[in-house]
C-alpha cells in the first residue's frame, strides 16, 4: 500500500501548528456540499467535507472550529434518513444548519418537522430578523433560494424564529447562547442575494473565526511540510503540462530544489503542441530538471479496443506509474544513488478526490487517473501538496510562485488526455481527427478573447457514431464533433458557456472544412449537475 502525504493539510498530522482552524461541512448527501466548503474558503476560513455517517467521537477528535450541516435529498422523518447526534450539537461548537441540516438540527434537539403540502422551490422572498447576529446589517426583506417539501413546525427549547416566508413561518432559527443557527434556504448558491454575507457572519461573528486562510499562509505552511516530509531524499513529479501539476512541481521545487526531477510522459493522447510547450515554458519559468519520456506506442497498445471510460482511466493511471517507476530507476543510476526514489509528486486537487470517492462516505462520480486510477501495487509514497485545494486557490498559488500567467490560466485538461474525449476505442487516426478539431476550437476561442471567460472547453469525438451529411453533390458519412464550453468557479458545479453565435459558426465551419472525416458539429448545453464537465 502507498502512503499519501498532503503537505500542511494532511489529515494524519496532529501538530496543531501545521493545521489551520477547520470548519467541517457535514454532508447529508447534498448536491452542493462542495460549494458550501468553497464558500467557507472564500470567507478565508479553511474547510473540509465529512460524511454524516462519521461518528461523533471522530468529528470531535478533529477539533473543528465550527460545523455546517449541509442540505440533502431525504426527508428527516423517512426510514434510514441520516441524522445528527444531539451530543454533537451540545458540544459547544458553533453550528449552522442549511436546509436538511436545519431540519435535522431541529428534530435532534426536540423540535418538530412535518410535510405541510407546500413546496417552496427557487427564488423566494424571506423576511429576516435583523436583531439576529446572523442577519445584522442586512435588509429585512431579501430573495433566497429554497428547495424543500418539509418545514420546521415547532422550535426546539431555547430557540427563536429569525426568518419567515409566505409559506414557511419558521424559515430560520437560532439559539444564540448555544451558538446554534439554522436556515431553510441555501446561502451557498449565488441566487440567494445575501448568502455569502450570511456565511461570513456565521463564521466571523457567530463562531468568532479569524479570516486567516490566505494563499501566502497556505504556501508557506505547505512548503515547510513538504520539505520536512522529503528531507534530503530525491523526488520525482509527474508533469502533465496542466496548471495543477505545474504548481505542484514549482511548490516542491521551492521546498527541495535540485532534489526534484520532473517527468513528462508523452502518452500520445496530448493536444496539439502540448509536448513542445511543456518542454520550453515550464523549464524556462522554473529551471527544473525535466525528462521527457516517449511512451506513445506503449499507451496506444494498452488502450487497443478499450471502449469503457473507467477502464481507459485505470489503464492510463497504471501505465503512468509504470513509466514513472522506470524513470525513477534511471534517475537512481544517473545520480549514483544507493536508495530508490521514494516519492512521487502529483497535482491532485480536492474536487478530484471528491469525485473519485476517495473521501469517506462519498460516491464515485468518475475515477481520476491520479486518485482512484492508481495501481494497487504502487511503490511510491505520494506527495500531493494541493489535495485540499480548489482550482482558483491553486492558480493564486501558482502566480505567487512566479509561474507565467499563460501557464497558470491554462484551461484544465484531464490527465488521461484525448482518450476520454473519444467516445469509443482510441486509435491514431481518431486521435489525429480530434487533435485537429480541438486545435481549431482553442484557436478561435483565443482569437475571440475568451480564454479566461471559458473555464474549460472539451471537444469530444463521437467515434462510434456515423453521421450522414452532404458535401458537394454527394452523400457523406463522418464523425460528429461535440463542443462543450463551460463556465465554473471550482469544477464542482458548472454551466454551459453561451458562446457568441459568430464564434460557434467559425468553429463549426473550420472543423467541417479543415478536418477530414468530420461532417457535423454539435453544442452540449448541459449544466453540471446533471452532467459532468468531461463526457467520460
Amino acid at each position: 500500500m502507498s502512503k499519501v502525504l498532503t503537505g500542511s493539510s494532511a489529515s494524519e498530522r496532529s501538530d496543531s501548528e501545521t493545521k489551520p482552524a477547520t470548519v467541517l461541512v457535514i454532508n447529508f448527501g447534498a448536491q452542493y456540499a462542495q460549494l458550501i466548503a468553497r464558500r467557507v474558503r472564500e470567507a478565508r476560513v479553511y474547510s473540509e467535507i465529512v460524511p454524516a455517517s462519521m461518528p461523533t467521537s471522530q468529528i470531535l477528535a478533529r477539533n473543528p472550529a465550527a460545523l455546517i450541516l449541509s442540505g440533502g435529498p431525504a426527508s428527516v422523518y423517512a426510514p434510514k434518513a441520516p441524522t445528527i447526534d444531539p451530543d454533537l450539537l451540545t458540544a459547544g461548537i458553533p453550528v449552522l444548519g442549511i436546509c436538511y441540516g436545519f431540519q435535522a438540527m431541529a428534530m435532534a434537539l426536540g423540535g418538530e418537522v412535518e410535510q405541510t403540502g407546500l413546496i417552496e422551490a427557487g427564488r423566494t422572498k424571506a423576511t429576516v430578523d435583523t436583531s439576529s447576529l446572523l442577519f445584522a446589517g442586512q435588509p429585512d426583506g431579501q430573495e433566497v433560494w429554497m428547495s424543500h417539501n418539509d418545514s420546521v413546525k415547532a422550535l426546539p427549547r431555547g430557540f427563536r424564529s429569525t426568518a419567515s416566508t409566505n409559506g414557511t413561518p419558521i424559515a430560520a432559527m437560532q439559539d444564540e447562547a448555544g451558538r446554534l443557527y439554522g436556515v431553510q434556504w441555501h446561502p451557498e448558491v449565488l441566487h440567494t442575494a445575501h448568502g455569502q454575507e450570511l456565511i461570513e457572519r456565521f463564521l466571523h461573528q457567530c463562531a468568532g473565526l479569524r479570516p486567516s486562510w490566505t494563499t501566502s499562509g497556505i504556501l508557506t505552511d505547505t512548503i515547510a511540510a513538504v520539505r520536512k516530509d522529503i528531507g534530503d531524499r530525491h523526488v520525482i513529479c509527474g508533469l502533465s503540462g496542466g496548471v495543477d501539476s505545474a504548481v505542484a512541481a514549482a511548490l516542491v521545487h521551492e521546498a527541495v530544489g535540485d532534489q526534484l526531477t520532473c517527468v513528462f510522459v508523452d502518452h500520445g493522447l496530448l493536444r496539439q503542441g502540448e509536448r513542445e510547450q511543456v518542454a520550453t515554458d515550464f523549464v524556462n519559468a522554473t529551471g527544473v530538471d525535466l525528462r521527457i519520456v516517449d511512451a506513445r506506442e506503449r499507451f496506444l497498445e494498452q488502450l487497443n479496443d478499450v471502449v469503457e471510460p473507467e477502464a481507459k482511466r485505470r489503464i492510463i493511471g497504471r501505465e503512468f506509474i509504470r513509466e514513472f517507476e522506470g524513470e525513477a530507476a534511471r534517475i537512481v543510476e544517473d545520480f549514483g544513488q544507493s536508495e530508490p526514489v521514494e516519492f512521487l509528486v502529483q497535482g491532485t486537487l480536492y474536487p478530484d478526490v471528491v469525485e473519485s470517492g476517495a473521501t469517506e462516505g462519498s460516491t464515485v462520480i468518475k475515477t481520476h487517473h491520479n486518485v482512484g486510477g492508481l495501481p494497487s501495487d504502487l511503490k511510491f509514497k505520494l506527495i500531493e501538496p494541493l489535495k485540499t485545494l480548489f482550482k482558483d486557490e491553486v492558480r493564486a498559488m501558482g502566480l505567487e510562485l512566479g509561474l507565467p500567467e499563460a501557464m497558470v490560466w491554462r484551461q484544465p485538461f484531464p490527465g488521461p488526455g484525448l482518450a476520454i474525449r473519444i467516445v469509443g476505442a482510441v486509435t491514431e487516426g481518431r486521435l489525429a481527427v480530434l487533435r485537429k478539431a480541438d486545435a481549431i476550437a482553442r484557436d478561435e476561442l483565443t482569437s475571440a478573447g475568451l480564454d479566461r471567460m471559458v473555464w474549460q472547453f472539451p471537444v469530444v469525438l463521437l467515434a462510434d457514431v456515423e453521421a450522414v451529411g452532404v458535401q458537394g453533390d454527394g452523400r457523406t458519412t463522418g464523425y460528429p464533433i461535440v463542443l462543450r464550453p463551460v463556465s465554473s468557479e471550482d469544477a464542482m458545479t458548472a454551466d454551459w458557456y453561451r458562446l457568441d453565435y459568430d464564434v460557434l459558426e467559425r468553429i463549426s465551419s473550420r472543423i467541417t472544412n479543415e478536418v477530414p472525416g468530420v461532417n457535423r458539429v454539435v453544442l452540449d448545453v448541459t449544466s453540471k449537475p446533471p452532467g459532468t464537465i468531461e463526457w467520460q
